[in-house]
């Protein structure tokens, strides 16, 4: 019988927060969901419907979690996994911090950098560490949430994680522990430069990076960043069986190449788009800003420019507001060329 102190809270009940919430829950680990009323009447409704892109199948019937709409829910948790958008990281702080005991490990699951360090300036007392999910989790409603792409929950390394290991292995999701998580967040955080140019085309992952130009726009993308990532001395870790700073050249490829040396990168299921084009679809702001934005702001601290990532921020920006969401690839390469100066020669 499991007791408050193993309670496993999810702070945050999007697509992410929901999948791997469900994932632990049907591991057998007692857990409470945090979010949005809606999301609640849905589970409330039809539990949860839990697929991945290998073809598992998990259920989660509606008693099988908690479901609640405040922080208090988390008063009781041993473990807070934070997986809120991270525009609403200060919030989630300032709330949790209202409840949370002092021997409670908060987890920040969000994408960019510095969600970590900023829940901790709110976080005092409790131990808040760093992580990275690198999948992506389409929400299809009426509780089913799909994982689309593959890859395993990484985390800092810390002892207070012991207790909590065995719930990840029996949920089918074990930590990858790392000694220094900054690296791994700069190279997801690279690959998620993709999200931009996905949302902006309004297709599936899988179709988007199935044709040239718009991986060519992911090229520029990737390649300005890892120039100024060079010049700060930082070294993106490898997540991928290709070295990170190869990944351009190989986007850039033409589509028959691309396809006969990237099947792992093309191993992506049909229905996989990215939160981003969610967040578009369903009118909310996006986390474009930690994003291609962290990209600028390194520009910026180096007295540089950031050309391509800061139009792909004005143009997500602007589909924010209800501009063009449909682009083609061929107008999309030539509009980002156009910002950072390149000639229409590279065309071809």
């Amino acid at each position: 019988m499991h007791g408050p102190i193993d309670r496993i809270c999810i702070f945050g009940a999007g697509s992410i927060g929901c999948y791997v919430g469900g994932r632990l829950a049907a591991g057998g680990a007692p857990v409470t969901l945090i979010g949005r009323g809606r999301i609640g009447s849905e589970i409330a409704q039809h539990g949860l419907h839990l697929t991945d892109w290998q073809g598992a199948t998990l259920d989660v019937s509606p008693n099988g979690l908690r479901f609640a709409t405040t922080a208090e829910a988390a008063a009781d948790a041993a473990l807070v996994l934070v997986t809120v958008k991270s525009a609403d990281t200060d919030t989630a702080g300032q709330s949790l911090a209202r409840v949370l005991r002092d021997e409670t490990v908060v987890l920040s699951f969000q994408n960019g950098l510095g969600n970590a360090e900023q829940l901790k300036g709110h976080l005092i007392r409790q131990v808040v560490l760093a992580g990275m999910v690198p999948f992506n989790v389409v929400n299809r409603g009426r509780g089913a949430f799909h994982q689309g792409t593959e890859g395993a929950l990484e985390v800092e390394r810390n002892v207070v994680l012991a207790g909590f290991e065995s719930s990840f292995v029996a949920a089918g999701l074990p930590l990858v522990q790392r000694s220094d998580l900054l690296p791994v967040q700069w190279a997801k955080l690279l690959l998620n430069l993709n999200n931009s140019i996905n949302a902006l085309s309004g297709l599936p992952l899988k179709e988007q990076l199935s044709q040239r130009d718009y991986r060519r726009c992911v090229s520029l993308a990737q390649q300005e960043a890892l120039a100024l990532l060079e010049r700060a001395g930082i070294r993106p870790a490898r997540l991928t069986p290709l070295p990170t700073g190869w990944i351009p050249t190989l986007l850039s490829s033409p589509d028959w190449l691309f396809a006969r040396l990237a099947n792992r990168m093309l191993a992506i299921d049909p229905l996989a788009r990215s939160s981003m084009w969610e967040d578009l679809e369903a009118g909310r702001r996006t986390e474009v800003d930690r994003l291609n934005g962290e990209i600028v702001r390194l520009a910026r601290a180096q007295g540089r420019a950031a050309p391509v990532n800061a139009r792909l921020l004005d143009l997500v920006r602007a589909a924010e507001a209800g501009g063009e969401r449909h682009w083609r690839g061929a107008a999309l390469l030539a509009d980002l060329r156009q910002s950072s100066g390149q000639s229409s020669r590279h065309s071809t």
